[in-house]
């Protein structure tokens, strides 16, 4: 960010292209990964909780962030400039106070660690699909397990992000003028009416993103329930018969049952994202979960590329054949259809590994000792390389909520503000 600044400053684009876009953009992955893998291991009992409070803690980031930026620039705006520059100063310098108070708490148990008092039930010891070995990272790229689990987030992802990039867009164009009580297609509104229309479905795209985020933990915490194989086929069945669904509400003008279905399905696609790193512990152990998922998140950029393109092709498409601007999804939805049954079946198939492709009792030995080096010497580091015990005190615990708490507070009610103007 204050590279991105400097760029501004200086007027050299690139600036802002190696720092939000290169430097920013491994930073973000980065910053995804580690936390989910670290409380994966302190949570052996409730693995898709876990990992749900984390993606969902990534998701709530950008619910803070937008507001935030959107404010500084109003403080920061003068006659001759916009703001932006001192924004992303601000913003940087915010963001490195408080990731560094979160990495300076962060502490990994050892391999096998649970909680006290608690030791995995005699269903999940016997469970097969819930390994209490590891696989190595490097042996991953020949295990068709993961690549099974990389379609299954791959179609998640495609279908969930189209849908995303076009979900506010589409409730103008389906809808039109009677989103504002004007009995009018969208073709043949006027800049008043359209101004009126985007103000509704911006209150659509904020309720969106609560679904999104709030699907995250509930789906993550339910797949504990479930297992993460079925969580995925309700993904799957449940969200094709909802885009199948969405021409029709369209067609007979619902607008409950279309945003319903909106939501379900929003709150699936978040959902997939903090299933996922479970899923992968539960299959391949917890030792190198973290470079695992990291690999496995190649599967979330290809869908990045492939979910919009399919979606804008098919709407410039249809849009030059013709047809009707509330009838150009149609077809869309039919196609994220199918791909959410190429990941259904890719999910059916998984099963679990055979032995060969886990670590030895020696190699798992060594791996540990590294990690165990490597922890100590970053303990060391910092100044905490006697500060291993379990306990935390009661205030510290406090005080780490209340940083957590307020900023995704405020993000909430802005977010919740946003999302008000589409029931008004």
């Amino acid at each position: 960010m204050l590279i991105s600044a400097l760029g501004i400053h200086v007027h050299q684009f690139w600036l802002m292209i190696l720092g939000s876009g290169v430097i920013g953009g491994i930073g973000l992955g980065l910053g995804y990964i580690s936390p989910v893998s670290t409380l994966i291991k302190w949570f052996p009992d409730r693995r898709g909780m876990a990992t749900g409070m984390a993606i969902m803690g990534f998701g709530g980031g950008a619910m803070i962030g937008s507001p935030f930026a959107v404010e500084l620039m109003k403080y920061w705006a003068t006659p001759t400039s916009v703001g932006v520059m001192q924004t992303f100063v601000v913003m940087g310098l915010v963001y490195f106070v408080f990731m560094l108070g979160g990495a300076f708490g962060y502490r990994v148990p050892p391999t096998g660690w649970t909680p006290a008092g608690w030791t995995p039930p005699a269903a999940q010891a016997g469970n097969a699909m819930i390994t209490q070995r590891h696989v190595h990272v490097k042996r991953v790229w020949g295990i068709p397990q993961f690549w099974l689990i990389w379609m299954v987030l791959c179609m998640n992802v495609s279908a969930g992000i189209g849908v995303l990039g076009m979900a506010s867009p589409m409730l103008q164009e389906v809808f039109g003028g009677t989103l504002a009580g004007v009995p009018k297609k969208f073709a043949a509104l006027d800049k008043t009416e359209l101004a009126a229309i985007a103000a509704v479905a911006g209150g659509f795209a904020a309720l969106l993103s609560l679904f999104n985020i709030g699907g995250r933990f509930f789906w993550a915490s339910l797949s504990d329930k479930l297992g993460r194989k079925l969580t995925y086929v309700v993904f799957f069945v449940l969200g094709g018969l909802l885009y199948f669904s969405i021409p029709e509400s369209a067609a007979a003008g619902s607008k409950l049952l279309f945003v319903g279905a909106f939501c379900i399905i929003l709150s699936m696609y978040g959902g997939g994202f903090a299933t996922v790193p479970a899923y992968l512990a539960d299959l391949f152990g917890t030792q190198m979960v973290g470079a695992i998922h990291g690999r496995l998140l190649t599967a979330w950029a290809t869908a990045g590329i492939l979910g919009p393109v399919v979606v804008g092709y098919m709407r410039e498409y249809q849009l030059g054949q013709g047809i009707p601007r509330e009838q150009v999804y149609n077809q869309t939805m039919y196609i994220l259809v199918g791909m959410l049954a190429v990941g259904l079946l890719c999910n059916l198939m998984v099963r679990p590994l055979a032995d060969t492709w886990f670590m030895s009792d020696a190699e798992l030995a060594e791996e540990k000792r590294l990690a165990h080096e490597k922890a100590v010497a970053a303990e060391a580091g910092m100044g905490r390389a006697n500060a291993r015990g379990d306990a935390t005190p009661a205030a510290q615990v406090w005080l780490a909520w209340l940083a957590v708490g307020i900023p995704l507070a405020w993000g909430l009610y802005k977010t919740l503000v946003s999302a008000a103007t589409f029931f008004q």
